[in-house]
């Protein structure tokens, strides 16, 4: 289906891969520089968009997305310039969402001015956890005091605060999460990002857990209890559920994610983005150079891309899927199955909706309460 991502719409990612110091969970691409010559960088960013532009232009661009690392250590002239590149060569309208993600450490009034005036509309905060304790076990440099702080800063400066909080962290029991998303909940403004901890490979807390030194992590009954509690609990403030750890106030969505789950099309700008991209019909999987100096110097060449890789239409399907099980609203199975008719057989389908885990109305299905508990199953039975 050559416009098949326009159902999903078409967003940018930028990726500022630096941070003050690496937190012991974090998997993404984050590095801690001494120097950064930042005019060169910005001169890269633009060169990149520059390049893309000469094959989406014409596109209607739904959001703009500063991810991280810690973008909100960038110059705020970087940003600017970036966003007027933006505008100029994209179709965009007075709603495009451009969302900046900010550390508490690195949050300060004037500089969120001035992202303000480039044309930031939206942040999105790492607060990560309202006990000091805890902070301080997940690697973070910031104080729950500090954490506010920034959090009123950014709510001064604009009208679209998120912030993140990581759970099922150590020794955490169910009553503390309890009052911690509550207290979470009366500062929220219309979206929290609520994540349960995972312990990736390659991170310092890996390393921690296969020496022993990581105790206290729940058990799968307390996490699944901790997931149906933060689920209950946000509905019952007005932050449903939209997606498997986003909620937000109705309206309030990120729409930058949406893109995403909705299986749009995105370009990634930055070392290690990721991107879909769908030129004359065909849809590519990019990946841009993981390490910042090689992008760097790619970037400055010919492309920051190391990978471009045509997927065929049954990838597009799994992909698909597995995005759009995620969120609440589901999938359009006539959409997948234009991609691959053999996905999500009927009789696969109508299994899951016999024990309860996943929904149908006519073309479209989801996930229920008790399905997203354990999504990757859900997934292996409708994957073909």
């Amino acid at each position: 289906m050559a416009d098949d991502w326009d159902a999903g719409g078409f967003g940018l990612y930028i990726h500022w891969p630096f941070c003050e110091a690496k937190c012991p969970y974090c998997d993404f691409n984050s590095h801690v520089a001494r120097e950064i010559d930042e005019a060169r960088w910005r001169r890269a960013y633009l060169s990149e968009i520059e390049r893309v532009a000469k094959v989406t232009g014409g596109r209607h661009l739904r959001s703009v997305f500063f991810g991280g690392g810690t973008p909100s250590l960038m110059a705020p002239d970087t940003v600017d310039a970036i966003l007027a590149a933006v505008r100029r060569h994209w179709q965009v309208g007075d709603d495009l969402e451009i969302t900046l993600e900010a550390n508490p450490r690195s949050v300060e009034a004037g500089r969120f001015r001035e992202f303000g005036a480039a044309g930031v509309n939206r942040v999105s905060m790492g607060l990560q956890a309202l006990n000091d304790t805890d902070l301080k076990r997940l690697g973070r440099l910031h104080s729950v005091a500090e954490a506010k702080t920034a959090f009123d800063t950014a709510r001064g400066v604009f009208e679209r605060v998120s912030f993140d909080l990581i759970y099922a962290r150590q020794d955490q029991s169910l009553s503390d999460w309890e009052a911690e998303l509550r207290q979470a909940l009366s500062m929220a403004v219309d979206h929290l990002s609520l994540y349960q901890l995972t312990i990736e490979r390659g991170t310092a807390f890996w390393e921690r857990a296969r020496s022993g030194r990581l105790s206290g992590l729940p058990g799968e009954d307390l996490s699944a209890d901790l997931y149906e509690r933060t689920t209950e609990i946000c509905d019952a403030a007005g932050l449903p559920a939209y997606e498997v750890s986003n909620h937000a106030r109705p309206g309030a969505e990120s729409r930058h994610n949406l893109v995403y789950w909705r299986y749009g099309d995105y370009v990634g700008i930055g070392p290690g983005a990721h991107g879909r991209v769908t030129l004359n019909g065909v849809r590519s999987a990019t990946e841009a150079w993981r390490n910042p100096g090689a992008w760097l110097e790619n970037a400055e060449r010919k492309s920051g891309d190391r990978v471009n890789n045509a997927l065929q239409p049954q990838d597009q399907a799994y992909e698909y899927l597995m995005m759009g099980l995620r969120i609440t609203e589901g999938l359009d199975l006539e959409r997948l199955r234009h991609l691959d008719p053999a996905q999500a057989p009927d009789e696969a389908i109508t299994g899951l909706e016999e024990i309860g885990l996943v929904w149908r109305d006519n073309a479209r299905i989801g996930v229920t309460q008790s399905g997203r508990l354990v999504l990757n199953s859900v997934i292996e039975a409708l994957a073909v």
